[in-house]
């Protein structure tokens, strides 16, 4: 897999991703894994970095007004230069020590149909951070490598890498991306939109580390089949002004999630109806491929299974795939 970079291979992979950025070494293993975050103290135009990854996530809903908490990414789109900057360096660091960057030669993920300019700015915060060269390699094809797919063959292989700010449908043959479709919808997303119905149904105000928290506890229950149980909310009432705790029913968390999924079923169903004829009978024998921590939800395979008439089986170790698939490409 490594015929289309310089006979130099990189020794680091860089899995940059909404929600944490994760770095890999081509014989070590995954090094550093952080929420993607940086708090920055100081007036405007004058910033300096006071906290990044897990120290920044801690601080999230809870700085005072003079720190600020920014994101680098959303909805997988590079959104924040600065911040991307001084989050790979924090990475790279912590990773190599004080190993100088200026050399390094490092594979970055990007979402399949990022834009020229989403790319430049990428390759941009990336300079800016220290390092020597940058190779970009689409997530949906690091995702099937790590899902160890068998992607070099000459036959369709259809793959829904879903990601915390965007989902990324692809049909992989002969190690290439032949079709692709994305939507800027993922784990991010469907936390926000958990906490939005709960401000409109129950007029609960909750911040987004429990947005986060009640995600991953719906996902849990789902995973065991217990349909009956509910999962305790604390917010901020709005109707009292004060604090409040509500017992949601994941009856209703399906609901929220069902809209949410459909956008993702929307374009595989659109993927799949541009999809030349010879890999559209591969996908009808092999089926569709979930990856990423989006792929967890039960919901989403048997709604997707429901809506296609496919097979829908979720990756081994999905959460990992394309930080995994980077490692390989690696070698």
């Amino acid at each position: 897999m490594m015929s289309f970079f310089s006979s130099k291979k990189p020794e680091f992979a860089i899995d940059f991703g909404t929600a944490n950025v994760r770095v890999v070494h081509r014989s070590e293993g995954i090094l550093f894994d952080e929420p993607s975050l940086c708090c920055f103290t100081g007036p405007l135009g004058g910033e300096q970095l006071l906290a990044a990854g897990k120290t920044a996530w801690e601080m999230l809903d809870r700085t005072p007004s003079h720190m600020r908490i920014k994101h680098p990414l959303r909805r997988g789109v590079l959104q924040d230069i600065d911040a991307a900057t001084h989050m790979l360096r924090y990475a790279l660091r912590s990773s190599m020590g004080r190993t100088r960057l200026g050399g390094t030669r490092v594979l970055i993920g990007v979402p399949a149909d990022a834009t020229q300019a989403e790319r430049a700015a990428l390759l941009t915060a990336a300079s800016d951070a220290g390092i020597g060269a940058v190779r970009l390699v689409p997530e949906p094809l690091a995702g099937a490598i790590g899902a160890e797919l068998p992607i070099e063959r000459p036959a369709g292989t259809m793959i829904v890498e879903c990601g915390a700010g965007t989902s990324e449908v692809a049909v992989i043959s002969l190690g290439g991306i032949c079709r692709t479709r994305s939507v800027r919808v993922g784990g991010a997303s469907l936390s926000r939109a958990i906490a939005d119905d709960l401000h409109l149904r129950h007029k609960l105000l909750i911040g987004d580390l429990t947005a986060e928290r009640v995600m991953e506890e719906y996902s849990e229950v789902k995973q065991s089949a217990d349909r009956s149980t509910y999962i305790e909310v604390k917010g901020r009432s709005l109707l009292t002004q004060m604090p409040a705790v509500l017992s949601l029913s994941c009856t209703e968390l399906d609901l929220v999630a069902e809209k949410h999924f459909r956008v993702i079923i929307e374009a595989v169903r659109q993927l799949l109806s541009e999809t030349p004829p010879e890999l559209s009978h591969d996908i009808l024998v092999d089926g569709i491929v979930l990856t990423g921590g989006g792929a967890l939800s039960p919901l989403l395979g048997s709604l997707m299974s429901q809506e296609t008439g496919l097979a829908v089986r979720i990756a081994a170790d999905t959460r990992d795939c394309v930080v995994k698939g980077l490692q390989a490409i690696l070698h």
